[in-house]
């Protein structure tokens, strides 16, 4: 089982917004999902309203393994939640090498 962080999508037509998941990869994009992790609403004017990610949940899930689809990976980086991630990575290896 593969575990991803992607977009599905609601809203009415023409008018999207999404919701970020975690769901397992063979569930269908507006299907079943594990846990919402935050919105994204592309429409939005104001770029600070664009995006709500919950930033400790998907920490906790990229440190679990899941892996986040491409827009879901350029969003989080917008966001520096993969620096935080990829940071606390090489500091968990420095500290391993300490030991």
């Amino acid at each position: 089982m593969s575990v991803r962080i992607r977009l599905a999508r609601f809203g009415r037509s023409k008018a999207p917004y999404y919701r970020m998941v975690v769901a397992d990869q063979r569930f269908p994009r507006d299907g079943r999902f594990i846990e919402i992790l935050g919105f994204y609403h592309p429409l939005e004017k104001d770029e600070a309203k664009q995006v709500n990610v919950d930033e400790a949940k998907v920490l906790q899930w990229l440190g679990n393994g899941a892996l986040p689809s491409d827009t879901c990976r350029s969003i989080l980086r917008r966001q520096g939640i993969m620096k935080k991630f990829h940071e606390s990575k090489v500091a968990a290896r420095k500290e391993k090498a300490n030991k």
